[in-house]
């Protein structure tokens, strides 16, 4: 929120969002003036809203109508709860995923508690599996010289990863450098194609040309820490549900169902950009507009990493903007700290396999 915001602008505010957030109405100055516990006259409460609405805050959708919250009065409310936030590193653990399974049963576990949890669509992205055996490596040139490495593994697993080599290389480079990696390493698992690129590169220079050498150097920066992963998706129901309440607007509602239903189809794009927005250190809350993906500008993403050694993965909540981010953060918190703690324990037998 603004630093110049005083108290009673950053109290209306909230008082706002959260009530425009449980009832799904315009709140009125009113309103606001009987159950803001400000002890401000509604003509106040007006000149309040007024200079939010300049700011960009809220807006009224007709006129006389009472005021809703946009992405950047979403955003200030957010920021509220998570400055107000108290994060203890022991959460109580969901005892749902303690039960033995595999890593996939216990991402499936943990999307069903998100949504269970959050009346949203709860998501988990696996931990890269080092075992996935390679398919095809493609190597794309982008601006400012980086290249976009995307790694297809068997069954159709697909991730991306951007890097900078030192050297300039050029469309036709990279369709060479492609086959050529391909050529030598599909069939391998990811760790046997890592150990094969570096096992190459430590030869003698000699026994290989130019243009071997650095697809070599490009594969190896390529697929550090690399790898396909899962996604989990549970809840899709709720969200339908919710956006069903919300018929005011068909049209909006329409382009809504589309989106939801272009991201849950096209997961791989889902996982690109949700792995994008994930600080290892910490909780993410992604808001309407500021999605990078038009398709999730409806939506927000409240997300959060975990980690299995030196791997990471991600769990989260995928809702409408006007969701209960509260008892969002709350949910994703809780579910990462215990997928980290269940995950540090060691896996037993009936962890090891995904």
């Amino acid at each position: 929120m603004a630093r110049d915001f005083g108290d009673r602008q950053r109290r209306i505010l909230a008082r706002l969002v959260a009530e425009y957030i449980e009832q799904g109405e315009p709140v009125s100055s009113a309103w606001l003036a009987e159950h803001s516990e400000l002890g401000v006259s509604s003509a106040t409460v007006r000149s309040i809203l007024a200079s939010l609405e300049d700011q960009g805050y809220i807006k009224q959708p007709h006129t006389s109508a009472g005021r809703v919250p946009t992405d950047s009065g979403y955003r200030a409310y957010v920021d509220l709860l998570l400055g107000a936030r108290t994060r203890s590193r022991h959460l109580p653990d969901v005892e749902a995923l303690r039960q033995p399974g595999t890593v996939g049963d216990l991402l499936e576990q943990a999307s069903q508690e998100l949504s269970r949890a959050s009346h949203q669509i709860g998501f988990a992205i696996g931990p890269a599996s080092p075992s996935m055996r390679l398919q095809h490596v493609d190597f794309v040139d982008l601006d400012g010289g980086r290249v976009l490495v995307i790694v297809v593994a068997a069954g159709g697993q697909i991730t991306h990863k951007l890097v900078e080599p030192e050297e300039r290389c050029d469309s036709t480079f990279l369709m060479q450098a492609a086959n050529y990696v391909n050529t030598e390493f599909a069939g391998l698992t990811l760790d046997e194609a890592r150990a094969a690129i570096i096992e190459r590169l430590r030869q003698e220079r000699s026994l290989y040309d130019e243009l071997s050498a650095r697809a070599l150097r490009l594969a190896r920066s390529g697929l550090s820490d690399l790898g396909p992963q899962s996604l989990h998706l549970q809840g899709t129901a709720f969200l339908v549900e919710g956006l069903a309440e919300e018929a005011a607007d068909p049209d909006r509602t329409l382009g809504m169902l589309r989106a939801l239903v272009r991201m849950v189809e096209e997961k791989h794009r889902l996982i690109e950009i949700l792995t994008k927005y994930i600080d290892a250190d910490g909780l993410t809350v992604v808001i309407g507009s500021e999605n990078v993906l038009p398709d999730l500008h409806p939506f927000s993403v409240v997300a959060s990493a975990f980690r299995d050694g030196d791997r990471s993965g991600t769990v989260g909540v995928i809702g409408p903007t006007r969701m209960r981010y509260q008892r969002a953060i709350t949910a994703v918190d809780r579910v990462s700290q215990t997928m980290t703690r269940v995950l540090e324990q060691g896996p037993d037998d009936t962890r090891r396999t995904s």
